[in-house]
C-alpha cells in the first residue's frame, strides 16, 4: 500500500487540506492531549469502515466523536442531563469523553449499534484547528479512536503512528505531527445516561473532579452494559510480557517512579518524578521495550488516586497480554 503523507510542520493551509481529505473520505491521524487519534468523517460510513480496517478493530466497538466546542454536543446527543452540561463546561476542551443518548446523526457505524454515543472536545491546538477547518466545509465531527492496531499500545507521537499503522494507510491519508501528547493516557469516559455519572474508563479527570463540579455521587462499576473504548481485559499491550510490581531480572525492562532504584543489570525505560509524568511517559516506554526486543517489562505501579488510577487500569490490561 502506498505511504501516507507525513506532515511535520502544520500550518492553517495544511490543516485545511487535511480537513478536505476527511471530507473526501480519507483518514487523518492527528494529535490530541491524550494520545494520537485516527480520524474519519463521523458521518461517512465508508470512511469509518476504513478506521476499523486499518486498526483491525471489531465492528461492534464504538468510536468517540470529536467536536470543536461543547455547545455542539446537542448535534450528536439528545436528552442531555444538566450535570453533563456542567461537566462539559468545566472540562472541555480536555481529556474527558461523555456517553450520551445519541441523536439522529449518530449512526450505528459510529456507535457500535448502541443507542449511545461518546463525545469529546480535545485540548490540543492542532486538533482544535483541524476541527475548525473541518466545520468550515460542513463537517460535524471526527470519529477517532487511538491511531494504533487494535489492542496494542496507543501512540503518543506521530512517529509512533507511522511505525504502527503507516503501512495500512493510503497515499491520500495523512499523519499530522503535533509533538508528543501531553497527558499520555486516554480520556476519562463518563456515562451520563443515568441520574448520576458513572466512570467507565478512568483518566486524567478524576472522581473527585467530577464530584466537585456536579455535586453528585460518582459510580465506578466494574462492568457496564454500555460498550466503550479500552474496556476489554486485554488492551494497551506491547509484545513484551508486562509484570506488575514484581522482581526484575537482568535484561528486563524497568519502569518506576524516580525514587525507586534501578536493580543491577536491569534496563531502565522511564523514571518519572510524578504520576502525571508517569502517564506522559508510559506508552513511549512500552514501545521502546518492543523496539529493543525485550522479553519482559517490570513496572512498579504508582500509588494514590487521580491519574494513578488510570495508569494502574492501563497496566492491568497490558499485563493481560495480547489476544
Amino acid at each position: 500500500m502506498a505511504s501516507s503523507q507525513f506532515v511535520s510542520h502544520c500550518t492553517i493551509d495544511t490543516l485545511a487540506r487535511a480537513a478536505k481529505q476527511l471530507k473526501d473520505g480519507h483518514l487523518v491521524a492527528f494529535p490530541t492531549e491524550t494520545v494520537y487519534g485516527l480520524g474519519a468523517d463521523a458521518q461517512s460510513e465508508s470512511a469509518v469502515a476504513r478506521i476499523y480496517k486499518v486498526k483491525g478493530r471489531p465492528q461492534d466497538h464504538p468510536l468517540i466523536v470529536h467536536i470543536g466546542d461543547w455547545q455542539l454536543m446537542g448535534e450528536w446527543a439528545e436528552e442531555i442531563p444538566d450535570y453533563a452540561i456542567d461537566l462539559a463546561r468545566a472540562f472541555w476542551p480536555g481529556p474527558m469523553t461523555l456517553i450520551l443518548k445519541r441523536s439522529e446523526i449518530a449512526k450505528d457505524f459510529v456507535t457500535g449499534n448502541q443507542n449511545t454515543v461518546g463525545i469529546r472536545v480535545p485540548d490540543q491546538t492542532l486538533a482544535l484547528q483541524l476541527l475548525t477547518e473541518f466545520s468550515k466545509i460542513g463537517g460535524k465531527g471526527i470519529a477517532a479512536p487511538s491511531a494504533n492496531r487494535f489492542g496494542q499500545v496507543s501512540p503518543t507521537t506521530a512517529e509512533a503512528v507511522r511505525q504502527e499503522i503507516g503501512a495500512y494507510l493510503d497515499e491520500q491519508d495523512s499523519i499530522l505531527d503535533g509533538g508528543p501528547s501531553s497527558v499520555g493516557v486516554e480520556s476519562t469516559i463518563i456515562d451520563c445516561t443515568g441520574s448520576t455519572p458513572k466512570i467507565l474508563r478512568p483518566g486524567a479527570i478524576s472522581i473527585e473532579d467530577i464530584k466537585g463540579v456536579t455535586g453528585l455521587e460518582v459510580e465506578s462499576p466494574e462492568r457496564s452494559e454500555v460498550r466503550v473504548s479500552g474496556s476489554l481485559e486485554n488492551h494497551y499491550a506491547p509484545a513484551a510480557q508486562v509484570l506488575l510490581d514484581g522482581d526484575p531480572q537482568p535484561g528486563d525492562g524497568f519502569i518506576a517512579l524516580a525514587d525507586v532504584p534501578t536493580p543491577a543489570g536491569v534496563i531502565r525505560l522511564a523514571e518519572p518524578k510524578s504520576a502525571e509524568a508517569f502517564a506522559h511517559l508510559l506508552y513511549a516506554a512500552l514501545r521502546e521495550a518492543d523496539e529493543k526486543k525485550m522479553n519482559r517489562i517490570v513496572v512498579v505501579q504508582p500509588l494514590g488516586d487521580g491519574i494513578a488510577i488510570a495508569i494502574r487500569d492501563r497496566l492491568k490490561r497490558a499485563a493481560a497480554g495480547r489476544e
